[in-house]
């Protein structure tokens, strides 16, 4: 249920992660979400358009003495991926599994009615566990630089892309999350193990940088920042 609230209101013991409420900023009435795509404690503000600038400036006001200023779509791009956050439509598509996407956890496989897909998640499952997964790449040299598209290679052997990346400043180097697969009959599945066991590299305009690799985030696997 939605509550009118003021920005006094907003500590995390009150307002908990993944919690909705009714704020006043200024002249709107803003719907905040306590939610973030950025692995950080944080909330997300949704208000009438014409209201957007007045907001806007407020906030900044009001966080100045704090340190507050803007940043780009470029930050944000590094933060998700260096806590392994997913982006649907770039690192993802409608031709990724959603085990193999990494985000099994969030399929209701009882939901009451079933749900769109739910015959191929069922499918997908009972032929096995995944032979390929979406994982986090982290170069351990801190100079190359990630793009996207680089192949990267499990003991000499290609076995997946990178699908995004960026510069990650915590991480201290290039970060970005890849597809990587069984070759065709080798043995799985594609778990911790099998990456843990694997001599890692990304082909990185034509050099093969070393690569550590990570099914859960690298950076704050637990999530205790973003709960607060």
């Amino acid at each position: 249920m939605l509550q009118s609230l003021t920005t006094a209101d907003l500590g995390t013991a009150a307002f908990p992660f993944r919690t909705a409420r009714e704020i006043d900023l200024g002249f709107a009435r803003a719907l905040c979400l306590r939610i973030t795509y950025v692995g950080e404690l944080g909330y997300e503000l949704y208000l009438p358009t014409e209201h957007a600038v007045d907001v806007y400036d407020r906030l900044l006001a009001a966080g100045e003495p704090a340190g507050l200023r803007p940043v780009g779509l470029h930050a944000l791009g590094s933060l998700r991926l260096e806590k392994g956050y997913r982006d649907y439509g770039h690192d993802l598509d409608n031709t990724d599994r959603v085990d193999d996407a990494g985000l099994g956890f969030a399929v209701a496989m009882g939901k009451p009615g079933g749900f769109l897909g739910r015959e191929a998640v069922v499918a997908h499952r009972a032929a096995g566990p995944p032979r390929q997964r979406l994982v986090q790449v982290l170069l351990r040299d801190p100079e190359p630089l990630l793009h996207h598209a680089e192949v990267v290679h499990r003991s000499g052997r290609p076995v997946g892309y990178v699908r995004a990346a960026s510069y990650g400043h915590t991480l201290g180097s290039a970060v970005g999350l890849a597809m990587v697969a069984l070759a065709p009959g080798e043995r799985g599945p594609v778990d911790q193990a099998w990456i843990d066991t694997g001599r890692w590299e990304v082909d990185v305009a034509g050099d093969l940088q070393p690569a550590s690799l990570s099914l859960s985030p690298l950076y704050d696997p637990r999530s205790e920042r973003v709960r607060g």
